[in-house]
């Protein structure tokens, strides 16, 4: 079976993530790796309050590490995908899957990223659902300072830019929901050329190898790589581009992917998936009782 493992982003965190990993003596390692690059521990932010969790600098460490457990103990299971992709972090967790970098690398190029962005000001972000995509797509071209930041669905999106501009765009347009997102800054949006800037050059520094399994990168939705050097050029490229899961979805469904495990906190992904490409059989593995149901068939 033709088979995608997809790793979720930021807004999949929960109190509580990966306590039942935590307890495994085969995961002590890589919670100790973890605590001497990042300073803190991951264990302390997952079953903490939600407020401390949320914030940039600890969620997207917290995901990669819970994600990265589930993945080696698949692996040692014998299991493995066709082809990886994630949601904005998630794509980190994708490239430490298919082997492009080791957990630590990936770690330490998520700790960077996530205080960067964290450190981001100056602009936002709301979700939207349920909306004319036609009326969208011409306000945000009509609009100065704002792009279409998550293209997750067809139904549902997250605009990016200038506060303004944000605010105009949602004024014009007809939405069953509108939902600011409690982000510091405008993420996926050229409102984050600085930080992107900052980032590619600790990105120069950093050997990536080849993939071992094709990635299907945010910023080129249509196709899969593995080549190191266009993986790391995308990669330098994601902070300012859009999210473009929708695409991601539809390429997935077009060349004949039949199943999508999603690896990791939540089941926002496999929720998009459902939506774009009904056809493909979803399963989620965001703990041991899950991933031992797979095993199990």
């Amino acid at each position: 079976m033709q088979t995608v493992w997809v790793f979720p982003g930021q807004g999949s965190q929960a109190v509580g993530m990966g306590t039942d990993l935590f307890s495994q003596e085969l995961v002590q390692e890589k919670l100790s790796k973890a605590e001497n690059i990042l300073g803190w521990a991951i264990a302390d932010k997952c079953q903490g309050e939600l407020s401390e969790l949320s914030k940039t600098q600890f969620t997207q460490p917290c995901l990669y590490v819970i994600s990265a457990i589930l993945i080696d103990i698949l692996k040692s299971k014998g299991y493995s995908p066709n082809v990886v992709t994630g949601h904005s972090l998630g794509e980190f967790t994708a490239l430490y899957c298919a082997e492009v970098v080791d957990f630590a690398t990936g770690l330490e190029l998520v700790k960077v990223r996530s205080l960067l962005m964290a450190e981001a000001t100056g602009g936002g972000m709301t979700a939207m659902i349920g909306f004319d995509r036609q009326q969208l797509e011409a306000a945000i071209a009509e609009t100065t300072g704002i792009v279409l930041a998550n293209d997750n669905s067809a139904d549902q999106v997250v605009i990016s830019g200038a506060v303004d501009a944000v605010k105009q765009v949602c004024d014009q347009v007809k939405a069953k929901r509108t939902i600011p997102l409690p982000v510091s800054g405008a993420f996926h949006s050229p409102l984050m050329a600085d930080a992107a800037a900052q980032f590619a050059q600790v990105l120069t520094k950093v050997v990536f190898q080849d993939a071992k399994i094709p990635v299907i990168s945010n910023v080129e939705p249509n196709r899969a790589t593995t080549s190191a050097t266009e993986l790391k050029e995308l990669i330098s490229r994601q902070m300012t581009s859009p999210v473009r899961w929708r695409e991601i979805c539809l390429s997935l469904q077009a060349s004949g992917y039949e199943q999508a495990l999603e690896i990791g906190s939540g089941k926002v992904l496999t929720g998009l998936i459902k939506r774009t490409a009904s056809n493909i059989k979803l399963v989620n593995i965001s703990n041991l009782i899950q991933l031992n149901e797979y095993i199990s068939g």
